[in-house]
């Protein structure tokens, strides 16, 4: 019984840093999973990771509440930068859905309950189900339980403040606008040019309502280009997941010293 009470400082900074990780990374952070099976989950795993690693002696005291605001910071960091990573989908779709005129209509992303443009949301739910079909959420299972040979539950001092750190936020940062002009650049630049020729067109033929013909022409073209692009689109998709990893591997490195 006295082994158990000294292994549960451990369990609960465990604990802390998988429920903040669920917080914010992809997949697991969804709203419409309910909130108790993410707590039973973080319980399981909590467990099992426990029984895994090299248990060190942690007393609860005045410095035990500064280990678990450390494994929060670790876990909501972990996991945001991996939705940093995943929101270049999101941003894509947003620039085709304002080329397309669908940027009047918008949906409720499911992860923010914020307003989502409909084509973003509609890549997202497919990078998604893509993620998962790789066994993509087991490799973000695998990169929690790594951070805890990289960070150590028992060393209070992290490498927030960095130089190193500041220059990974703004590269992941800039990573996810590139992935997402790269995305969406074929489907943009495609519509621009039917912008183009629809311009010429009223002007050589006045007569033409181009606004009543013009929106229904270029839906119709981005649906038949979004078809045609989305096997290139899922290959940036799987750069996407790529990079993810990467990111949180990098992370890590830096917070662990």
């Amino acid at each position: 019984m006295n082994d158990l009470l000294s292994y549960f400082p451990a369990f609960l900074l465990v604990l802390v840093r998988i429920a903040s990780f669920f917080v914010t990374v992809p997949v697991f952070s969804y709203r419409n999973i309910p909130t108790s099976h993410k707590v039973g989950l973080s319980v399981i795993l909590s467990f099992i990771l426990l029984s895994t690693m090299k248990v060190p002696e942690i007393e609860i005291n005045d410095e035990f509440i500064l280990l678990v605001l450390k494994e929060c910071i670790v876990g909501l960091t972990l996991g945001l930068i991996a939705y940093m990573v995943m929101m270049g989908i999101q941003i894509a779709g947003g620039l085709i859905d304002f080329q397309m005129g669908f940027a009047i209509a918008s949906v409720i992303d499911p992860q923010t309950g914020g307003q989502s443009p409909l084509l973003g949301q509609y890549l997202n739910i497919l990078s998604l189900l893509f993620l998962l079909s790789i066994d993509g959420h087991h490799l973000l299972i695998d990169g929690i339980y790594h951070s805890y040979q990289v960070i150590k539950i028992e060393d209070l001092s992290i490498a927030l403040g960095e130089e190193s750190f500041v220059q990974l936020v703004t590269k992941t940062f800039t990573t996810m606008f590139l992935i997402a002009v790269q995305m969406s650049l074929p489907i943009v630049g495609s519509i621009f040019l039917v912008d183009v020729a629809l311009g010429i067109i009223a002007r050589t033929v006045p007569q033409l309502n181009i606004f009543v013909v013009g929106f229904p022409v270029k839906i119709i073209i981005s649906f038949v280009l979004l078809i045609v692009a989305m096997g290139s689109m899922f290959m940036v998709v799987q750069r996407i997941f790529e990079q993810m990893l990467y990111a949180m591997r990098a992370l890590m490195n830096i917070l662990g010293g």
